[in-house]
């Protein structure tokens, strides 16, 4: 298949089928003269790309796992580690997070705690004028 019905089966855009070639994350297909021709296994690894990518994975990151890769079955063993990596990568940024949260929640208690004792202390002394 041509490259548009690659892209269109990948979900992917021409553009980015070329920028994977030119980084070396996807092999360079067979030709056709001028023309590009993908296999089945190349919109596996299209989509393979994209999910990736919409999982928080950076092209680089994808460069590791898919180093060497000619075709052939994925590099899975490879995948696995980097998406076990990647796991503890986020149960990372979620404990930090929520030490932020944590910290902004007490942070607008003690402002909201600060502001009532101001409007008491404004009340008594306006009581006292009175």
């Amino acid at each position: 298949m041509y490259i548009g019905k690659a892209a269109l089966l990948s979900g992917t855009t021409i553009k980015a089928i070329r920028h994977y070639e030119d980084i070396g994350l996807l092999p360079p297909p067979q030709r056709e003269g001028r023309y590009r021709v993908y296999s089945a296994q190349s919109v596996e690894l299209l989509m393979f790309i994209k999910c990736a990518q919409q999982l928080g994975f950076k092209l680089k990151e994808l460069q590791k796992i898919l180093h060497g890769h000619q075709g052939d079955e994925l590099p899975w063993q490879r995948a696995s580690k980097a998406i076990a990596d990647k796991k503890r990568e986020l149960v990372s940024r979620i404990e930090a997070l929520q030490s932020v949260h944590a910290g902004l929640v007490a942070f607008e208690t003690s402002l909201e705690a600060d502001t009532q004792q101001c409007c008491d202390r404004a009340s008594v002394s306006g009581a006292e004028k009175g």
